[in-house]
């Protein structure tokens, strides 16, 4: 059998990879980096990582059940513990081995009921064939840049580019967005810029990191609440512990609890009410150095920093190879296509709770399954047929997400798990061994 390819060597890529080896699936990794990490290592080229990043999950609530982090790792960990903490995992389950690094994937096309993938490494380019294709290149690496409404003379950036606050001595900056990263961004620039302003288009419910000491993620522990339960007791104390988004200046929230993915982040509501970083409202237009916003109010500023986000961007394959519809390829579980069996998406998932483990699950789900699939066994077409009726169906968990590019992509945790699990117990009903399935010898990187 031939192995089956990997793209990315990040969280996604490593726990694809270990799940693979798990059930005897021959596989090559291939990363665009020398080293492991992804996103995580801001030395990767394609990391879109900066200096003061940490987890807005805490390390309980994200680690890799068979890998937890160790006791002096921070409840929100640096992103150079996290770095570290996968090229650990890395080394734990001998992952080094199954990866070709410095290595770009220039290509991904169908061959018959195989891919074709072309790799490119030290200029040299080699064309391989694969039995699958599992892409585990990561969400957060193509920017969203909307056009500002005008010409601005100053410097522009997306927040993509940002690394360090040095960039933010002594001019006035003006940040537009508010998500996590943009508000952890903003809170950066106070220690260094002359003044900053921070652009809001809509409401944002804002989340503090702690709540009676621990982590907010941790609270409840595994207790299940109704939807209804979870809003209000989640609304009422984080308004017992930070107040309304009005309180701030900042615009109120049109729509409910969880229909967005919140700001864990108090740091922006300190120095908001500290005057550090005044509020604006959306940008009416701009010319020259000066924006006008919705209200009628100005401003002139030397630096726009855009936290706007990110778009789905796999340019090494078709898109009319992914199902793709609206905002993001039509998948079921936001994995497994249609009319593919060998075409599997990693890793495209967003929930608040869901952290590392729950993505292992994901990627122990579609190996199970590739495992099933070459055993024949019933249970991998029952699975098939389910995917086909559900590929449009959304795992929201009766919640209405925002139409949004950010939110394409966003599952309901609890539902997205409850069917991880549903479908790996079927799976495993005519679970053969190993040995009866296909050898077990796998493929060594090629240098």
């Amino acid at each position: 059998m031939k192995p089956y390819a990997v793209i990315g060597a990040g969280p996604m890529g490593l726990c694809t990879v270990r799940n693979l080896l798990k059930h005897g699936i021959p596989c090559i990794g291939f990363e665009l980096h020398s080293d492991v990490g992804g996103l995580w290592d801001i030395d990767n080229p394609t990391s879109t990582m900066y200096e003061s990043a940490h987890l807005i999950s805490s390390k309980k609530m994200t680690e890799f059940a068979e890998f937890p982090m160790g006791e002096g790792v921070a409840d929100y960990p640096s992103h150079r513990e996290m770095r570290d903490y996968f090229r650990s995992y890395a080394r734990k389950f001998g992952l080094y081995a199954h990866y070709e690094f410095d290595t770009e994937v220039l290509r991904c096309e169908r061959s018959g009921p195989n891919w074709l993938i072309t790799t490119r490494r030290k200029w040299q380019e080699r064309t391989r064939e694969f039995s699958g294709l599992l892409i585990a290149s990561g969400t957060l690496h193509h920017p969203n840049q909307p056009e500002l409404p005008g010409q601005f003379a100053g410097e522009l950036l997306h927040s993509a580019q940002y690394q360090s606050s040095e960039i933010f001595a002594g001019k006035k900056v003006l940040l537009i967005g508010c998500g996590n990263s943009g508000a952890d961004i903003a809170v950066d620039a106070t220690h260094r810029a002359k003044s900053v302003d921070i652009s809001l288009r809509r409401g944002y419910y804002f989340l503090p990191k702690y709540i009676a000491g621990k982590p907010i993620d941790q609270l409840g522990g595994k207790l299940q609440l109704p939807l209804f339960v979870k809003r209000r007791l989640t609304k009422a104390l984080t308004q017992f512990s930070l107040g309304r988004p009005s309180q701030y200046g900042l615009p109120e929230p049109d729509y409910q609890f969880f229909e967005s993915h919140p700001v864990v982040n108090s740091l922006l509501l300190h120095h908001i009410g500290h005057g550090d970083i005044n509020p604006r409202p959306d940008i009416k237009s701009v010319h020259g150095n000066k924006v006008k916003f919705s209200d009628g109010g100005c401003g002139e500023y030397d630096l726009i920093v855009q936290a706007t986000g990110y778009k789905l961007h796999y340019p090494f394959i078709d898109n009319s190879e992914l199902n793709w519809s609206g905002y993001a390829p039509s998948l079921y579980l936001n994995v497994f296509h249609p009319e593919s069996d060998n075409l599997f998406m990693m890793g495209m998932v967003e929930a608040a709770g869901l952290g590392w483990e729950g993505r292992n699950k994901q990627a122990e789900l579609v190996a199970l399954f590739i495992r099933q699939l070459i055993s024949g066994a019933p249970s991998a077409s029952r699975f098939r047929k389910i995917i086909q009726q559900r590929s449009a169906k959304r795992v929201n968990g009766g919640i209405r997400y925002l139409e949004l590019e950010r939110m394409a992509y966003y599952v309901h945790k609890d539902a997205y798990l409850r069917a991880l699990r549903t479908h790996k117990a079927d799976l495993q009903k005519d679970l053969l061994p190993q040995d009866e399935v296909f050898c077990t010898s796998r493929p060594e990187a090629t240098s």
